[in-house]
């Protein structure tokens, strides 16, 4: 597998040829979803883990390692201290109809994710957190309405850098280190 970070494309082609039934974005949301809620499953257990290939064909199909580099590659972003993170979606070259479907298919893909990993029944999540993944919802069921100007572009660069601060907040949360109990005076 290839040392550089997994594209759109690459991803998207390997799916399609895989007939996964999933694309790209949705599928990168719902493992950084996973990841943020503290699921546990590896690099060579998560893809079955959320459900997406009930008897191994989709895998098999897919080039060897791409399951697990995107894994490592998600997993280091959003552990960047740099806030390096970025939701995979298509390039700025694509319609922005298609980015804006993207995103939609990424939010819902992230929810089932953060679903499967059971963060939401651990404890209780804070009032900043049940908000943004309100705010996820609330895009996931969105369909997006254009006027053909640069406002669109604006408009679709600021949700995807709410979704991106998102992402990287919940996964702080939930991914903070216990406090020790110790009291300063």
């Amino acid at each position: 597998m290839s040392t550089t970070a997994i594209s759109y494309n690459e991803l998207g082609d390997a799916l399609a040829r895989a007939q996964a039934g999933v694309g790209a974005s949705e599928l990168h949301g719902s493992l950084v979803g996973y990841q943020c809620g503290g699921g546990s499953a590896d690099a060579r257990r998560w893809f079955d883990v959320l459900e997406f290939d009930q008897d191994g064909d989709v895998a098999a199909a897919l080039p060897p390692g791409l399951l697990e580099q995107l894994h490592r590659e998600c997993s280091t972003w959003l552990a960047d201290p740099e806030l390096g993170f970025e939701p995979l979606l298509p390039g700025a070259d694509t319609p922005i109809e298609a980015r804006a479907d993207a995103l939609v298919e990424w939010c819902r893909g992230f929810l089932g994710g953060f679903g499967l990993a059971g963060a939401g029944h651990r404890g209780s999540l804070s009032p900043d957190a049940q908000e943004i993944l309100g705010d996820f919802g609330t895009i996931a069921a969105t369909r997006f309405e254009y006027a053909g100007n640069e406002d669109d572009e604006a408009a679709l660069a600021e949700v995807v850098e709410f979704i991106r601060v998102g992402a990287l907040l919940l996964h702080a949360e939930l991914h903070a280190a216990p406090q020790s109990g110790a009291t300063l005076h």
